[in-house]
């Protein structure tokens, strides 16, 4: 860690240490650099983030509430482990959830809306999923662009709760896809469906878009499903 930052860290209030604390264990957790079922020690983390233990242990509060960390009885927290049974369950809700909010989004959606939609499915499609070829290398600026393709489809639904929902489950399963390394789908064509998914919303084909947006998730969500599977066998092997 940058000894500056670390520095500002310590002299900051609480309340912003603690969230700047909050944000970045949150981040590695997603991204997996902190992996499943690790021991969170508060002593180490103080030292490898730059805060305090105070703002530190309400972080790993703030963290267990979420489902991201685990809080263990009388000896602090853990990394949330990646059970693919539970996994099974967050794409089923993530299936029910956005395909809902899709509904809402395609009903209220106005003018602006449409053209958000049609600029963040051409942004995607003109970028590469790879950045080699012959061999799967992940392109953030692909990553990104999903991201964004999928908030605009469901952001004129006009529900914020409904849509930080959305954006935390999200979050949460691109963990597990990060962690499975399962990021290229032989046998799918992952640029057509999301042209369909766009070219249904945008002729106000709700039923159509929930069906196939849901259909995607399932098809992304049952990928990662397995190679999970593959993960903790390996791992107990």
């Amino acid at each position: 860690m940058n000894t500056m930052a670390a520095e500002t860290d310590r002299h900051a209030s609480p309340d912003t240490q603690a969230t700047a604390v909050y944000r970045r264990l949150r981040s590695d957790i997603l991204e997996g650099r902190l992996s499943p079922g690790i021991r969170l020690k508060v002593q180490e983390l103080s030292a490898s983030y730059g805060a305090g233990q105070a703002p530190l242990r309400e972080a790993l509060a703030q963290l267990a509430a979420e489902g991201l960390a685990r809080r263990i009885e009388q000896r602090g927290f853990r990394v949330a482990d990646a059970d693919p049974a539970e996994f099974t369950g967050l794409i089923r809700t993530r299936c029910l959830v956005e395909a809902a909010a899709l509904r809402e989004s395609i009903a209220r959606g106005d003018a602006g809306w449409e053209d958000a939609v049609a600029a963040a499915e051409s942004r995607l499609m003109r970028l590469p999923r790879s950045l080699e070829a012959g061999r799967f290398v992940p392109n953030p600026a692909w990553e990104v662009a999903h991201r964004t393709f999928h908030a605009v489809l469901l952001s004129a639904c006009e529900a914020p709760p409904l849509l930080a929902f959305c954006q935390r489950l999200r979050e949460e399963a691109d963990r597990y896809r990060a962690l499975a390394n399962a990021v290229a789908y032989p046998g799918r064509d992952v640029a057509v469906e999301h042209a369909a998914i766009a070219k249904a919303a945008l002729n106000r084909d709700a039923e159509g878009a929930a069906t196939l947006l849901a259909q995607h998730l399932g098809s992304t969500g049952e990928f990662v499903r397995l190679a999970l599977e593959r993960r903790a066998a390996q791992a107990s092997g």
